[in-house]
């Protein structure tokens, strides 16, 4: 059976959340990844950043639809939705850009698993921990470049 082991990148690419926008990108670029953990000054995973956070950065923002029924508005979706989108359009650091929350996986997860977070949770880059430290990284192309041997 394939496990994260099997597969992940020991090779780790990481920023931490001072990096300038326009650093993560060339970093992503030369590197040929989709994503990188975020690391605070002791080495700890805080986020995830990916090609999506960057992209985000240039899409239409999206008003949320309000109705008026007697001098009240009632927003039909949520407006702090919106104040997020803006904060990420005008985010010059990693810490602008990136979710918060990390979804991580164990190196003995098996690659079934793997394929069913990511499917599920719509996450591209999964850190690979042990005893809480980052040991390995597996993205879309590794699980991808399974399907060949």
């Amino acid at each position: 059976m394939i496990t994260a082991k099997d597969i992940m990148s020991t090779n780790i690419v990481s920023v931490q959340n001072d990096t300038p926008v326009s650093e993560l990108a060339k970093l992503l670029t030369d590197n040929n990844i989709s994503g990188a953990p975020v690391l605070d000054t002791n080495g700890k995973i805080t986020a995830v950043v990916t090609e999506n956070d960057l992209i985000d950065r240039s899409k239409k923002l999206h008003i949320p639809t309000v109705i008026t029924i007697l001098d009240s508005v009632f927003y039909l979706e949520n407006p702090e939705k919106m104040e997020e989108e803006i904060k990420k359009m005008a985010g010059t650091t990693v810490a602008d850009i990136c979710s918060g929350s990390v979804t991580a996986i164990m190196p003995d997860t098996p690659l079934d698993e793997i394929a069913t977070v990511m499917a599920e949770k719509n996450v591209h880059t999964l850190p690979v921990l042990e005893d809480k430290k980052l040991i390995g990284i597996i993205g879309k192309k590794d699980i991808i470049r399974t399907l060949i041997n």
